[in-house]
């Protein structure tokens, strides 16, 4: 793997976190950690993260609960750590969209190795499969963040094209104003900020902006992407 990936470990126990930590670093990740799932979930709404060691018993929700949230918005891989090795728990965290399962007792250096190799292996099916999305008149290439509407290229500025990029990877998911803020304002705005955003990349991407295709309005709610 080439250039700098940011892992996301999440563990009550500071002393896993700092040992993982110090394993990843070792091998150049860049590491942010997180102590329970309501900062994990804050931190990765707010930054571009590659990769996900999970623990699942924590105070109040635990790691089931927060890769049900991710996998509502995100293919991102999600390694589950748990001091528990039944196959209750491996089956139900591979269900939930795990990516691998490994129990505690692993050394950091083969939890490390693991961690890369879900990279490799995710890596090497978005290059064969995931870089290219194709809507009907719209085309998005990840690689390049080129967006071709009907054949001619649109210019959209990094915020529109991350919005697209979000729907776009998640047809039919309804993301909320909420969600939206959350992701792309860290919080900070209203309503009428998302209005205006997705008003502007309607005018780029809708052959009627009036009655569009791809961004439709989900009433009270936010908004969906219709890939069909």
């Amino acid at each position: 793997m080439s250039g700098i990936h940011t892992i996301l470990v999440v563990d009550d126990d500071q002393s896993i976190v700092e040992l993982l930590r110090d394993f990843l670093e070792n091998d150049n990740f860049d590491v942010m950690t997180a102590c329970d799932t309501t900062q994990a979930w804050a931190i990765f709404q707010q930054n571009s993260i590659d990769c996900i060691v999970l623990d699942i018993m924590m105070p109040g929700q635990n790691g089931f609960e927060l890769c049900r949230r991710i996998r509502a918005e995100s293919n991102v891989p999600v390694l589950f750590l748990s001091a528990r090795s039944d196959d209750v728990d491996k089956i139900r965290g591979l269900t939930l969209g795990g990516d691998d399962y490994i129990v505690k007792t692993a050394s950091p250096g083969e939890i490390v190795a693991r961690v890369k190799a879900v990279m490799r292996r995710t890596t090497s099916q978005q290059q064969m499969y995931g870089r290219l999305l194709e809507f009907g008149r719209l085309k998005l290439n990840l690689d390049t963040r080129e967006v071709v509407v009907d054949g001619r290229d649109v210019v959209l500025t990094p915020k529109e094209y991350e919005l697209l990029r979000l729907f776009a990877e998640h047809p039919r998911l309804v993301f909320s104003y909420e969600q939206l803020l959350a992701k792309f304002w860290e919080g900070v705005g209203d309503r009428h900020t998302i209005r205006v955003h997705l008003s502007r990349l309607r005018d780029k991407i809708e052959s009627d902006p009036n009655h569009p295709q791809y961004l439709v309005n989900v009433w009270g709610v936010g908004y969906r992407f219709e890939g069909g």
